[in-house]
């Protein structure tokens, strides 16, 4: 394949015309990488069985993990799903369009390698302009897993995408960063109380606030149902090792010993005190709010994946809203060593 094409739109004034071509390209079976409000997508014709294994292959992805199905509206829903409980309906129409995921019974339609095989099939409405004009040009639903090469960390802008998959895709829309950072949250309504399989970008406090109850789960045959939960995921090919928040001791504890081990060494940071130690030359030092660090971390530990680095110390934050994906995340990409 020729090097992989990118035409930049606005998230402001979306070029319906330039839509038009990306659509076309999703329509011959191509594969085009879009802007989500979360990250950035790698999206094929749903239906199109020979264009959503060419996901596979570009990304290198395993083909027992599901894709996500993206839609336009609450009445595509009924394309995809063979049932909608009532609180998977009040969800979609409290939350979407935006960051969360649901899943349902599929129907007998929706191919065998969107849903890796299982009985279910996982949707959302993204919350972003441009994407959702192709949603509506496109008329059907866009399967799109993360437009990342399978297991690095997550795009959250254009340039992510075209360093992973140039030459691998045929489109890539430049609509600028995401705004949130990290993937949706991914909840099973085939079941009640439902179950969060993902922690992402709508906390669940927020669902409980809509609905009262959910569950969290490790049952394996469950969190199959969901991307993001089993294989390897937002790993660097640096050493991540987590400090806890603020611990100014562990972090100048980490800094010697890797030194002393002649370790190339860099940092991800967000509180004061750490940001008034004796740092490796490789610091990222990135603003405490949990939405800033979420819209930032996967571009920083790229950045610093870029150094050749052996180690790259990472701050923790509080587990609470949006800090719980990101923690999510984090743990992930220490759990993979080299």
């Amino acid at each position: 394949m020729p090097a992989t094409r990118i035409i930049k739109i606005s998230a402001e004034n979306p070029d319906v015309q330039k839509i038009k071509e990306a659509s076309e390209v999703l329509c011959s079976g191509g594969l085009v990488a879009f802007p989500t409000e979360t990250v950035y997508g790698l999206g094929a014709d749903a239906l199109n069985t020979e264009a959503v294994q060419k996901i596979f292959k570009a990304k290198g992805r395993p083909s027992d993990n599901p894709l996500i199905v993206h839609i336009a509206s609450l009445e595509n829903i009924h394309q995809f799903a063979a049932s909608v409980s009532e609180k998977g309906l009040q969800l979609a129409k409290r939350f979407w369009p935006g960051p969360l995921t649901l899943v349902f019974r599929k129907k007998e339609n929706v191919p065998y390698e969107v849903t890796a095989g299982l009985e279910t099939v996982a949707l959302r409405i993204p919350d972003h302009s441009v994407t959702l004009e192709l949603l509506r040009q496109f008329g059907g639903g866009i399967a799109g897993p993360s437009a990342n090469v399978s297991g690095k960390p997550s795009p959250t802008s254009a340039e992510h995408v075209y360093n992973d998959l140039n030459g691998r895709i045929d489109l890539i829309i430049d609509a600028g960063p995401a705004k949130i950072g990290v993937e949706s949250t991914v909840l099973d309504v085939t079941v009640d109380p439902p179950i969060v399989l993902r922690i992402g970008g709508l906390s669940r406090e927020d669902i409980e606030k809509e609905i009262s109850k959910v569950n969290l789960t490790d049952r394996s045959e469950l969190l199959r149902r969901s991307p993001g939960t089993r294989h390897r995921h937002y790993a660097t090919k640096a050493q991540v090792v987590l400090i806890p928040l603020a611990d100014i001791k562990k972090f100048e504890e980490c800094i010697k010993q890797y030194k002393e081990q002649r370790k190339k060494i860099g940092a991800i940071t967000y509180s004061a005190i750490l940001g008034s130690v004796d740092v490796p030359k490789f610091h990222v030092f990135l603003d405490s709010s949990i939405e800033h660090i979420a819209r930032n971390l996967f571009g920083a530990m790229r950045e610093l994946d870029r150094q050749n680095l052996d180690v790259i110390l990472i701050e923790s934050v509080e587990e609470k809203g949006l800090g719980a994906a990101v923690m999510d995340r984090l743990r992930k990409a220490a759990a993979h060593v080299g």
